[in-house]
């Protein structure tokens, strides 16, 4: 797909028409993403293009209206996909061009498309309309849907200085947990209203929310902020931890991560500056500030103020 002329590398036009489709619908659908993605070169931005229209795909297919079965059927189909790819089976004149896309970022990349598999096992979870006991339960879920994603991505990323490409895994492993978590505490009333819960069972019924969340007060006699704490207090644990990763990443990877990335702490101060918000509507950031984080992230603030940070010494992925 991608082949070299007289020395030089050359894309033929099916495979960039490939690309621009992606990115077309990154801007489309990205509420967030796209934000980071802007920041990254050529070929990493359209490498990660395609790696988030095949997730928007997958995604698309957990979410939609079909029946349980025709949604694990589609499923098995997306994970065909990637086992095509994987073989190098995917022409450029197929027509997919989600598929003729990302197979020629996997020729570019050393993409780990385990991890897009693992975000089908995820949806398949939704799909069967699984629910967590506990955080260790519920944190095998944000692994599959996020932090799968986080290993994938940085597989485009790569890593410098001559920095452990499996220590940056489990960071961008446990940011991609945070930010989940985040995208969780943002969504209880949605997800409520459409019949799921991931916010662990347990500590629903520690604080009087087991119930779950049908209108926009709290369940009578809960403590709900208390709750609220809870959860963002674990989060905050876990971007404390994921962002270890951005001195690992050349400067524009690491401008991309830290404006995702920026951008979801921010929403998660939100949530915990006014807990309630959540159950009244969705909570977002206004454009104009996740600009701000974006050029934050190209400045490489969040990188230098991780670098001069200790690394916490207690498991992020446990709340004490």
């Amino acid at each position: 797909m991608t082949r070299t002329v007289n020395g030089s590398a050359h894309t033929s036009g099916q495979v960039l028409a490939a690309y621009k489709y992606c990115e077309t619908v990154t801007g489309q659908e990205a509420r967030n993403f796209a934000y980071g993605i802007r920041l990254l070169p050529t070929a990493k931005r359209q490498a990660m293009s395609a790696v988030y229209a095949f997730s928007r795909r997958v995604d698309d297919i957990g979410d939609g209206e079909l029946p349980p079965d025709e949604k694990l059927r589609r499923l098995e189909g997306a994970r065909s996909l990637l086992e095509r790819v994987e073989a190098r089976e995917v022409e450029e004149d197929d027509t997919d061009p989600v598929a003729v896309a990302l197979a020629d970022a996997a020729r570019v990349f050393p993409i780990p498309m385990g991890g897009l598999g693992e975000l089908i096992d995820g949806v398949q979870m939704d799909v069967r309309g699984e629910s967590y006991e506990t955080w260790d339960d519920l944190a095998i879920y944000c692994r599959c849907v996020a932090g799968a994603i986080g290993r994938v991505s940085l597989g485009v990323f790569g890593t410098v200085n001559g920095h452990d490409h499996a220590r940056a895994a489990e960071y961008a492993d446990t940011l991609g947990l945070a930010l989940q978590l985040t995208n969780i505490l943002r969504d209880v009333r949605e997800d409520a209203g459409n019949g799921r819960t991931y916010l662990p069972a347990e500590d629903l019924a520690k604080f009087g929310c087991a119930e779950g969340f049908h209108s926009d007060s709290p369940p009578p006699g809960s403590d709900f902020a208390g709750l609220v704490e809870f959860e963002v207090r674990r989060a905050r644990s876990l971007f404390a931890t994921g962002y270890r990763l951005l001195p690992m990443l050349d400067r524009r990877s690491g401008a991309c991560v830290a404006a995702m990335a920026g951008i979801y702490r921010r929403l998660l101060e939100r949530i915990a500056a006014d807990p309630e918000a959540v159950l009244r509507g969705r909570v977002s950031l206004p454009g104009r500030e996740k600009a701000y984080v974006a050029v934050r992230g190209l400045a490489g603030v969040d990188a230098r103020r991780t670098a001069r940070t200790p690394a916490p010494v207690a498991d992020p992925r446990r709340d004490a």
